[in-house]
């Protein structure tokens, strides 16, 4: 080696610098690859997806591979700058060579090429895996044996080499994937994504319409007062039944009575035969559940019941819906009937609206764990039915209760503490 004209000497010295930044962006990249990405180039035809896939299905021999050749490369390094130091310095080069070597190492060796790899982990490793490919053919007998006596000491140590980490996901983690996906997700189809993850942790109750808030045909009403009702209703399904929802004879589609309806012949009896029969729902009933049960039974709306067997609401194939993609019928969250933005930036907002309407609306974090409605929220944490003008804090939002009437909270002026309130609306509490 120390034949070699210097100018030939320096010129290895830089191809196994160069060969050392190799070994180490290829390791950096490899390991920084998205996995779920790459698996899916690979399965989509993309060639170095392909071969970086398959390098990373061994990692042992990957990384013995790289290792072995940084290895060789580095010490060969180390050799040749020895060399060619003492021959221009004398013995004040062995220092010189380590030093300078050591810091062109770190330099170009390490911190670059492993910094560039992590930024841009593709476009390091599906080229290099090409050259890691045949590489790893040529060094096999060594990555063998070496790999031979690193699992041997593994096992010693406890550590079985043939168990790896699985690499799938639970629903926590990936609905931080889905929040963490920003750009690339349009906000929509991340809220949908969202909405199908938390099917699994909200159920009936907390969707449902309460019994309060039911539209139904009560039987012992006069024929005329429900013929009116039928004709003005919104909706398309109405339960049925005698003077207390309790007591349900069924469910009525308008459309099994439309044609008598117009003619003025349906009767009781015929709202009655046209009348399908309820179909109840557990109230802590999964989302994800119940939309598996209205497929499997064909059916659209529910009627929740409690552990008593009291009737507690209705649940409809459309509110879970509306848990995935939205309100069918309001693009613009704030003009809901519940919320009515303030010229000052407060909201007005209903005591009876659902705290999961407010936050999802309103992109608030008010919590949900507990009460359902605002009102309940409310009264939870006073302890009592306020007085209006009391004011109260929770989390990060001020609640002043304007309204407080039949035993319940019936407005509140809400906003968040970082939004200044004008003074002349302000209330102790």
């Amino acid at each position: 080696m120390e034949h070699l004209h210097p100018a030939l000497q320096i010129g290895l010295l830089i191809f196994l610098l160069l060969c050392s930044a190799f070994f180490s962006s290829s390791e950096t990249g490899l390991l920084s690859l998205n996995r779920y990405r790459l698996r899916h180039q690979a399965d989509e035809g993309h060639r170095g997806a392909r071969r970086a896939n398959d390098l990373l299905q061994r990692p042992d021999r990957l990384l013995g591979t790289i290792l072995v050749g940084n290895n060789f490369v580095n010490i060969l390094a180390s050799s040749i700058a020895t060399v060619l130091a003492v021959k221009l310095w004398g013995e004040a080069g062995i220092a010189i060579a380590t030093i300078g070597l050591t810091l062109a190492l770190l330099i170009f060796g390490e911190i670059t090429p492993k910094t560039l790899a992590a930024m841009r982990p593709e476009l390091v490793s599906y080229p290099f895996s090409l050259v890691l490919k045949w590489l790893q053919f040529v060094f096999y007998p060594i990555v063998v044996v070496l790999g031979w006596i690193s699992n041997g000491l593994l096992r010693v140590l406890g550590v079985d080499p043939a168990s790896r980490g699985t690499d799938s996901l639970s629903t926590e983690e990936l609905r931080s994937v889905v929040r963490d996906s920003g750009g690339a997700l349009p906000r929509n189809r991340r809220n949908m994504l969202l909405g199908i993850l938390d099917l699994e942790k909200v159920t009936v109750d907390d969707i449902m319409i309460p019994r309060n808030e039911v539209a139904g045909i009560d039987l012992d009403d006069d024929l005329d007062a429900i013929l009116n009702q039928l004709r003005s209703t919104p909706h398309t399904r109405l339960p049925v039944y005698r003077r207390d929802i309790n007591q349900i004879e069924g469910i009525v589609h308008m459309r099994q009575i439309a044609r008598l309806l117009s003619e003025n012949q349906l009767t009781k009896e015929g709202l009655l035969s046209a009348c399908l029969e309820p179909y109840f729902v557990p109230e802590n009933t999964p989302l994800s559940t119940q939309l598996v049960n209205f497929q499997k039974h064909k059916r659209r709306i529910g009627i929740v019941v409690d552990e008593y067997g009291d009737v507690i609401g209705i649940v409809t194939l459309e509110d879970i819906l509306e848990e995935i993609v939205g309100e069918f019928s309001n693009t613009d969250a704030l003009r809901s009937p519940d919320i009515h933005p303030q010229d000052d930036g407060t909201l007005i907002i209903d005591g009876a609206a659902y705290l999961r309407e407010i936050n999802r609306a309103l992109e608030w974090d008010l919590p949900t764990d507990g009460p359902k409605t605002l009102n309940g929220l409310v009264t939870e944490a006073l302890e009592q039915i306020p007085d209006s003008g009391v004011c109260l804090q929770i989390g990060d939002y001020r609640l002043e209760i304007l309204q407080s009437a039949e035993n319940r909270v019936k407005t509140v002026r809400a906003w968040t503490i970082g939004q200044s309130k004008p003074a002349e609306d302000e209330s102790d509490g």
